[in-house]
């Protein structure tokens, strides 16, 4: 038999329970009620009153409690605890989603919008949304919204991120604004896939109408070579028949693009694919035409792997690589391949210390056709970029003329099971 004492201190205790039950309900914010069949209460708590009530029903020892709450995301949860649970899933989305606070800091980014623009993610948490975009304010359409207060649906941006974009505003109790939110479609893959399709149709027809006679110009050319004075014969070997030859390869790189071929991918490390692979290509490229060649590879990368079809992925390097080495000066060259983990992703960065790409000119060098070497075809960065898009990656390029150019390839990374 328990004493006096004992028992005053069990009632003490139960007390301290009972008040800290009661502070714990004070402080949810949101409403709920449950009931408790086989005790035969219910208690409930309404929205903005801090003490909650207890009822007592009817005892049902056989059924199941029920717990209800309605949780208003606004008014109930801090919501900075709101974006964090929703950044993890807005990471799926494949258009841009920004929040920014009042004074247009960036209070949530996605990793398309991230990745898009080439910075870290976590690293504009915070920062004005100008430092992501790096446009002028008053082409920002999110910042248009946080001054007029009018939300934008289906607006068209012509600006150097091409696409449509829509923002919805969240407001505090007090009717200031909490967020602006902003989700921006680019319209550029569309574009480039129309620019693809056509290319496609043109394709087909200049395979059938220009590659057999270019066939059979130089089969009679190769016959005609010995019925022919040595002089014409020397034109017909370092002129015409080269000439053909290079057409031939316009064609066969055209048709590369506008249809490559299939991929056959496997898993491999990107680290051993680098030190193994591609080195092995590389070397000899740079010994031929003085080149310093090095590698920086991010060693978290031995945990991950990458599906790819390692020969067409070699045929990316090649065409970065000999890029570099015919943009060459007089000064010696370096190209340096960097990878890094980063959100996800298996970044590769091919830097050299060349001339550069002005300004005027960057935002072209992937479309079909387009070069600045008196010899070039204008084909090799536009396939390169498709091999990389097939395998679900990107391609990108930044450069500041006089100072060198960086292509950076990002692949989808998994870690090894």
């Amino acid at each position: 038999m328990e004493s006096h004492e004992q028992l005053k201190q069990k009632i003490n205790e139960l007390e301290e329970e009972i008040r800290l039950y009661k502070r714990f309900v004070e402080h949810i914010t949101f409403p709920f009620s449950y009931v408790d069949y086989e005790l035969g209460k219910v208690i409930k708590k309404e929205r903005n009153i801090p003490s909650a009530t207890i009822e007592t029903i009817e005892k049902e020892e056989k059924r199941t409690p029920i717990l209800q709450w309605n949780i208003d995301l606004q008014k109930d949860y801090p919501f900075e605890q709101v974006e964090q649970f929703l950044a993890p899933i807005f990471d799926l989305v494949s258009h841009h989603i920004v929040f920014v606070d009042a004074e247009g800091k960036i209070t949530l980014c996605n990793l398309q919008a991230a990745n898009d623009v080439g910075v870290n993610r976590d690293d504009m948490i915070g920062k004005h949304i100008r430092e992501l975009l790096n446009i002028p304010d008053e082409q920002i359409m999110t910042l248009k919204t946080l001054r007029t207060k009018q939300p934008l649906y289906n607006c068209e941006v012509l600006d150097r991120y091409y696409g449509i974009i829509n923002t919805r505003i969240l407001y505090n109790e007090d009717g200031s604004i909490k967020r602006v939110i902003s989700m921006f479609q680019s319209l550029n893959q569309i574009k480039e896939a129309e620019k693809l399709a056509i290319a496609g149709r043109i394709a087909a027809g200049i395979a059938h109408e220009i590659r057999n006679p270019l066939t059979t110009v130089r089969g009679y050319l190769q016959f005609l070579k010995e019925q022919l004075p040595e002089h014409i014969v020397t034109l017909i070997d370092q002129l015409l028949i080269p000439e053909l030859d290079r057409a031939n390869d316009i064609i066969t790189d055209f048709l590369n693009v506008a249809k490559p071929s299939e991929v056959k991918a496997e898993w491999i490390g990107i680290n051993e694919f680098i030190r193994h692979d591609l080195d092995l290509l590389l070397q000899s490229e740079a010994l031929l035409h003085n080149v310093q060649l090095s590698y920086h590879l991010d060693e978290k990368l031995q945990q991950y792997v990458v599906n790819i079809d390692k020969n067409q992925l070699l045929q990316v390097f090649i065409n970065l690589f000999r890029n570099a080495i015919e943009a060459k000066t007089e000064k010696s060259l370096r190209v340096d391949i960097e990878t890094k983990l980063h959100n996800n992703l298996v970044q590769i960065y091919v830097r050299d210390n060349g001339p550069g790409i002005p300004s005027t000119i960057i935002h072209h060098v992937f479309d079909p056709f387009f070069s600045t070497k008196p010899t070039g075809t204008g084909l090799g960065l536009s396939l390169s970029r498709k091999i990389i898009e097939l395998h679900k990656g990107a391609m990108r390029v930044q450069s500041e003329f006089g100072h060198g150019s960086c292509f950076i390839i990002e692949l989808p990374a998994y870690l090894k099971k």
